[in-house]
């Protein structure tokens, strides 16, 4: 077995293109917009974990806005000081955070955010540490995670996530923590993000666990974050940071299919879900089909039909 890698690091410093230039870094962001306040400006960022779970810190006194992307791992947050707010539904609309009420990045998909003089403590797990818990918990075949964003925790949820990651901090800030130790505590921060915050599982082909096909899965990722919105190949392409006739090859070799009839796929099992967890008197399938961009009814009850064995009706009459 590899050893573990513990990672403690601090940046801080009161110039504003250097903030910029790692945090943009940090995150995978673009068009960080920062400006001094009444405060004098400066930052101080704190990261303590492994490669499986970190837990970071972020000071900054100045305000931040811009758009990251989150790639490859998922991020909770929250403030403890100051004013935030975020895009959580991927709308473009930005929603105040709450002081201590953790939320989700999403994943895969474009984070437009805006912070002033706060303070922020965050969990970064590794996408595929946490798929694999999940799965091992949930008893599913693992695959990216879909979370619904947005909602406020009930307290004794809060209480639940604050004590788990009390005790994941202790543990880090150990420097004689054993790997068993660390191992138990990831385990821990895990477990407590899959049943504080709804989620769903996806289930991905296997062949897209392989290297190879790396591009293909950054696109696929992005297309399950982001299926709810308009995007087009331009925009997976980007995502994926290839051009549109690559990826197209791309997904040819590795899923015989391509990106566009993916994304159809996609909105399909987003319609079928809600299908099955709605009831007739409350909702039409029309209205369920043209919320996921099915414009001509009759093509999609044909294409539901041929991936389900059945009508969109019969599963709504269920």
């Amino acid at each position: 077995m590899a050893e573990d890698v513990v990672r403690r690091s601090v940046v801080a410093g009161q110039d504003i293109d250097d903030a910029r230039a790692m945090y943009e870094a940090a995150y995978n962001g673009r068009q960080f917009h920062i400006e001094p306040t009444e405060r004098e400006f400066g930052y101080r960022y704190t990261i303590a974990g492994d490669d499986d779970v970190t837990l970071r810190g972020n000071r900054f006194t100045g305000s931040v806005e811009g758009t990251v992307q989150v790639q490859g791992e998922y991020v909770v947050t929250w403030i403890t000081a100051g004013t935030g707010a975020m895009d959580l539904e991927g709308t473009g609309d930005l929603t105040p955070l709450e002081p201590g009420q953790p939320v989700l990045f999403t994943t895969g998909g474009q984070n437009r955010f805006a912070f002033a003089d706060y303070k922020q403590n965050l969990v970064h797990l590794d996408g595929r540490y946490l798929e694999r818990v999940a799965a091992e918990v949930e008893g599913h075949d693992g695959g990216p995670l879909r979370f619904r964003h947005g909602g406020r925790l009930e307290d004794h949820a809060l209480q639940r996530w604050t004590a788990a990651v009390r005790t994941v901090n202790a543990v880090g800030a150990s420097a004689d923590a054993s790997a068993l130790l660390r191992s138990e505590v990831n385990r821990l921060a895990a477990v407590s993000l899959l049943s504080t915050f709804p989620h769903e599982a996806t289930s991905l082909p296997p062949e897209l666990l392989l290297p190879r096909h790396r591009r293909v899965r950054t696109a696929v990722e992005f297309i399950h974050a982001n299926a709810h919105l308009p995007i087009t190949l331009t925009d997976v392409a980007a995502a994926a940071n290839v051009s549109s006739r690559s990826l197209q090859q791309a997904f040819e070799r590795a899923l015989a299919t391509s990106p566009t009839r993916y994304l159809r796929q996609v909105r399909l099992e987003r319609v079928r879900a809600e299908l099955l967890e709605q009831h007739p008197e409350d909702v039409s399938v029309g209205d369920v089909a043209r919320r996921w961009g099915f414009v001509h009814l009759g093509r999609f009850s044909g294409a539901y039909a041929a991936a389900f064995g059945e009508y969109p009706r019969e599963t709504l009459y269920r």
